[in-house]
Parts: C-alpha cells; sequence; structure tokens
C-alpha cells in the first residue's frame, strides 16, 4: 500500500524504479521496492549508501507515515461496510470476520469483487483477497498466489500449503526453528507434514515449537478475528498540493487544521491536555512539537497551534505534509457571561461559524488564505 500511496500523490512514480526508504542517511534501509526497482538489482533491506553506490536511477523516497496512515483509515473505513469485525494488520492488510454474511451478499469471491471494487473507486488503491476458513491461511493466499482474488475451500488447507517454502509459516520465523529447518533440509511445507506422523522424533527435533508448528503446517488457525482497540483521538493532517516553505501558505495550513480541531473539540465539549503538531518534511526529516488547548474557540486553538509550528519548523528544508494530533481530552462548562467579554465574543462567532458548518460540512466556509494555500484559487 505504501507505494501505491506515493504514486496517487505523484503518478509520474508509475512504471519508474522507486524505493521507499527509512532515512536518507547512508545507513538507511529500502523498506519498499517497486517491479522496476527489482529488476534494477536492489532488495529489501539494502543500505542507501549500497544503493546510491550502484544504482542513480532509482528514486529513492522517504517513509511517509502520516500519508499511509491517512490512506490506510479511508481503506478501513470502505471495508467497514462489509462486515462490522475487522482487524488491521500493519499497513494495507485487514482480517474481515464474514461469519453470517454468506445469507446478505451471497458467494464470498463475489463479495471479493465488491471489496476491491469498493476500494478501487474510493481510494484508488488496488488490492488483493484471500478467501479461507481463518487468518493464517488467508494471510499466506495473498502472499504467494498473484489472482486478485483466491478461495481455499475448508478442508483443503494442508493441500494448498504442501508445495510452499516453510517461510510462509510464522513459527519458522523463529529464529531456532528456522536454523533447524535449514539443517534439516525442508524445502517445502509437505516435508513437514509428513515429519507430523513420527510424533515423537517430531517433538524431539522442534521441541517446544513442536505443537504449533504441526498446527500451522496444516493450516490450522484458532486465533478469531479482534477489532482493534480505539484511540480517542482527533487527527488531522494536510499534504501540500507541493512542497513549501512559503510561511504564507504554511501558516494558512495551520490555520485551516486548527479550525478543523476546534470545530471537533467544540462538538464533543472538550478540551485537551495534548495537542502535538508534526511537521514532515520532503526530505523525509519531521519535528514535533507539544501544547495544550484549554479554550475550545477558534482563535484560541489557531493561535496555540500557530505557537506550535513556529516552534516546531527549525528547518529551512521544503514541507511535504503538516498533522496536528489532539488526545488527553477533558470536559469544559461553557458558562454563558453576563456581560460581554473577549472571549464571549470568540466564542459566539466561532459558534456562528459552527451553525453553517455542521449544515453544509465543516470545510464550507473558509477564508481566502485557507482556499488558496490549499490549491482551490
Amino acid at each position: 500500500m505504501e507505494l501505491q500511496a506515493e504514486q496517487i500523490m505523484d503518478p509520474s512514480l508509475k512504471k519508474r524504479p522507486v524505493a521507499i526508504i527509512s532515512s536518507y542517511r547512508s545507513n538507511g534501509t529500502i523498506l519498499f521496492l517497486s517491479p522496476e526497482a527489482e529488476k534494477n538489482g536492489l532488495l529489501h533491506g539494502m543500505k542507501v549508501s549500497v544503493v546510491r553506490k550502484m544504482n542513480h536511477r532509482v528514486q529513492l523516497l522517504p517513509y511517509n507515515l502520516s500519508l499511509y496512515a491517512r490512506l490506510n483509515q479511508y481503506v478501513y473505513q470502505t471495508i467497514s461496510a462489509f462486515t462490522p469485525i475487522i482487524e488491521p494488520e500493519g499497513f494495507g492488510r485487514f482480517y474481515l470476520d464474514m461469519k453470517g454474511m454468506k445469507t446478505m451478499y451471497g458467494d464470498m469471491q463475489n463479495t471479493g469483487i465488491s471489496i476491491l471494487k469498493s476500494i478501487q473507486e474510493k481510494t484508488n488503491i488496488s488490492g488483493m483477497v484471500g478467501i479461507s476458513v481463518n487468518k493464517l491461511v488467508s494471510r499466506i493466499i495473498t502472499s504467494v498466489v498473484p489472482e486478485k482474488i483466491y478461495q481455499v475451500q475448508d478442508g483443503e488447507e494442508a493441500q494448498f500449503l504442501s508445495p510452499l517454502d516453510p517461510i510462509f509459516l510464522p513459527t519458522v520465523r523463529k529464529n531456532f526453528v528456522k536454523r533447524l529447518i535449514h539443517f534439516l533440509w525442508i524445502k517445502k511445507i509437505s516435508d513437514i507434514q509428513s515429519m507430523v506422523y513420527r510424533p515423537d522424533e517430531f517433538e524431539t527435533f522442534f521441541g517446544a515449537h513442536a505443537v504449533q508448528l504441526s498446527q500451522e503446517a496444516y493450516g490450522y488457525d484458532s486465533s478469531v478475528v479482534k477489532p482493534p482497540k480505539l484511540q480517542d483521538h482527533i487527527l488531522e493532517q494536510t499534504v501540500l498540493p507541493e512542497d513549501t516553505n512559503d510561511e504564507s501558505i504554511l501558516y494558512a495550513v495551520v490555520k485551516d487544521l486548527a479550525q478543523q480541531v476546534a470545530f471537533k473539540l467544540r462538538k464533543r465539549q472538550n478540551v485537551a491536555d495534548k495537542v502535538k503538531l508534526e511537521i514532515h518534511y520532503a526530505d523525509g526529516y519531521h519535528r514535533t512539537w507539544k501544547d495544550r488547548v484549554i479554550k475550545a474557540d477558534n482563535k484560541s486553538v489557531i493561535g496555540v497551534c500557530r505557537r506550535l509550528f513556529y516552534k516546531a519548523n527549525t528547518r529551512r528544508n521544503r514541507i511535504r505534509a503538516i498533522l496536528l494530533d489532539v488526545s488527553d481530552f477533558r470536559p469544559y462548562v461553557n458558562q454563558e457571561a453576563i456581560f460581554p467579554t473577549l472571549e464571549s465574543r470568540e466564542m459566539a462567532v466561532s459558534k456562528a461559524v459552527e451553525k453553517i458548518r455542521l449544515k453544509y460540512g465543516v470545510r464550507s466556509l473558509q477564508t481566502a488564505d485557507i482556499l488558496q494555500a490549499l490549491g482551490h484559487i
């Protein structure tokens, strides 16, 4: 998903050799590769210093956590329409519990097609669907099968796994088991399956890992799909239309993000003891600064966020994205003042704007500087 996210932001990256790296420093490593980069001889985990020596055609991109997290959330929201029980695993991988859904959607392969189509339409991300009775086999399907949709029927798990490399089994990735697999010249999962029939020898070799390994080799997995524990955060992010260090544009973006945060704080009648502003630079570095919000009117929240940006932005490099992460909420009581005060006037203005945004959307009313900064003018 990470590579597709970058290609969505910059379509010129398609069909070009691209590598997403952990850092531009010499000890940074390749995390993701395009097929074109692999054809150029690059490998996952390769050091950036080695890449620069052997290939100057490959474009190196910094790992953009905020961008991937936001796109991952869009995908999550899209597939949530198909089942209420979803377990994310990293970026771009989800387990869906479809028990009881067959009467609603019918054939699971057709459902898989609908899921992929919905993701493509709403996020422009292409995907793969592995269908089976458990998470283990479904995960392996998407790792080894080139088809967009593939189903392993109940009872056919062992047959599906038998010709595969043992490294696809989670227990085999443990160092002790991996070394033993190499020592015994075990090349296929079918070799492990045949050893299971000699339980005493199998346990002698693999010890405490024997039971789990034998279950995995036959495609047995009893773990259930667990929805994620929701974290109480307000997250707002803007990826700039073009990397820039123009302060007038950057402060307008911060103002826009702050107004969205203020709108959501008033809606939930909270203030926040933790506001974190992240600046992501075009060269992969990022800076953060923290503060708190004790008032929920627009002017107060904008003031806090501008101070955070001023303190965090200590580099001259161009900025790619700005993110606000608000948490540690506590309630506030908005007492009506008998006599007008500056604070009450600011809250009155904020509430007037809020009425419009509640009716037409949070982005329906904007100032000219924000519209210009976001590329709408």
